[in-house]
């Protein structure tokens, strides 16, 4: 199975990946770097594609056809030479388990991402490969770069090492500045259709039906779908949120539905990160040596230090401050995770609403619900295609208000939404 194969509905784009792999894979060789100019091979790339096109997945195994041992080696005279990203070799395995060494993966864990991880990116960037063709420098999310990451990255690209590649990924070119875009080679991935994601379901092994339901719920994302498929409470969630319209009477029900929507944000925020956050703390205070305690005898006897009165707790110079570091990066990783909850509760209802407006247009088009068809048709008879519309819109406002705003209350943004949402 080669590295592109898990790829769904991307074929446009693992064309033009394979022939810039091949192509690099000659370089070392006579006219190696013109061929691989010639075929677009270039030292910086940005994917773009919307939330749940795969833009990550493209971007490691384009890193993983690169590392591939089997590139541009074919098995005898005459034998044809195998397209690059065998899925098979070390350096194949290695990059798409994120353990190669010529291979940094750098993804935001909270809200931005830093200068300081950028600059180690730099470094790394500088040095030469310790085993394959190319240093692979993969930056997952390039849209959360701070002004100072993105200046710190920008001379890395301006001035590039031989044998170092940049991937950057972003939901599309206008999130990344435009000097650093102007200096990659840009890759547009679409979502995949319906038929895809099915596809790629019942090779999971999904029931036919539930793979069809998965794949329409899920608007083009197929982890989402995958997701939806495989997971009960995933699936009660999505029917809570389809569920909310019908909670939209008097101001309290609004307030109240809103509170519980938040809530269950904020309880996947702690499921994901709590154990998460609590092995690091415990692993950063041992590292310190917070909390361990020394009785002041070295050297005595162990009858001696028993019989000192009492131990003294060891600290370490900056200590305290390597903790609340810690402590607000792990705050910025579970905000980030409470609107990333909200985002899919809010392209549930976007999804409802569009059903609606379809239903009440007689639009012939495959509904995103079709397991919610009562909802959709009594929300139907309820307002007209206008109030829907403006419903559709006021959901899809107050995903941009949260995307755009982060430190945006999202308790208040709800609440908001909510009182737009209800009958009046």
């Amino acid at each position: 199975m080669s590295v592109w194969d898990g790829l769904t509905g991307q074929e446009a784009v693992v064309d033009i990946l394979t022939t810039a792999a091949a192509a690099a894979a000659l370089v070392g060789g006579p006219d190696g770097a013109v061929a691989a100019a010639r075929a677009g091979m270039t030292h910086s790339w940005l994917f773009t594609g919307p939330s749940g096109a795969g833009r990550v997945d493209v971007a490691r195994a384009f890193a993983a056809a690169l590392s591939c041992e089997h590139a541009g080696a074919a098995s005898g005279p005459g034998a044809p030479v195998p397209t690059p990203g065998c899925g098979e070799c070390v350096g194949c395995h290695t990059v798409l388990t994120d353990t190669a060494a010529d291979l940094r993966t750098v993804r935001a864990e909270g809200l931005s991402l830093g200068v300081q991880d950028v600059r180690a990116l730099v470094r790394d960037a500088a040095s030469a490969p310790t085993s394959g063709r190319y240093r692979v420098l993969l930056i997952e999310e390039a849209d959360r770069l701070t002004d100072s990451a993105a200046n710190a990255l920008l001379k890395a690209l301006e001035e590039p090492a031989d044998r170092s590649v940049f991937l950057l990924c972003a939901p599309s070119v206008d999130d990344v500045i435009p000097t650093i875009r102007s200096r990659c080679r840009v890759v547009a991935l679409r979502l995949p259709s319906v038929d895809d994601i099915v596809a790629a379901l019942l090779r999971d092994g999904v029931d036919e039906r539930a793979a069809h339901v998965a794949a329409r719920a899920a608007q083009g994302h197929l982890g989402r779908a995958r997701l939806l498929a495989g997971d009960e409470e995933a699936r009660a969630r999505r029917a809570q949120v389809l569920a909310l319209p019908g909670r939209l009477g008097r101001a309290a029900e609004c307030l109240a539905a809103a509170a519980d929507l938040v809530a269950a944000a904020n309880a996947d925020a702690d499921a994901a990160n709590t154990e998460r956050d609590e092995a690091e703390a415990d692993a950063l205070r041992t590292a310190l040596g917070v909390g361990a305690t020394s009785s002041g005898a070295t050297g005595r006897s162990k009858r001696a230090t028993k019989a000192t009165p009492k131990a003294r707790t060891m600290t370490v110079r900056g200590a305290a401050g390597a903790l609340k570091d810690l402590e607000k990066s792990q705050k910025s990783r579970g905000r980030r995770t409470v609107l990333d909850s909200l985002d899919r509760a809010l392209l549930d209802l976007a999804g409802l609403y569009r059903d609606v407006l379809a239903h009440q247009l007689g639009a012939t088009v495959d509904p995103v619900n079709p397991d919610a068809a009562a909802e959709i048709g009594r929300l139907a008879d309820g307002a007209t295609p206008e109030r829907t519309l403006q419903r559709l819109e006021a959901v899809l406002a107050t995903r941009d208000s949260l995307a755009d705003n982060p430190g945006l209350v999202a308790q208040l943004a709800v609440e908001s939404l909510a009182l737009t949402l209800r009958d009046r």
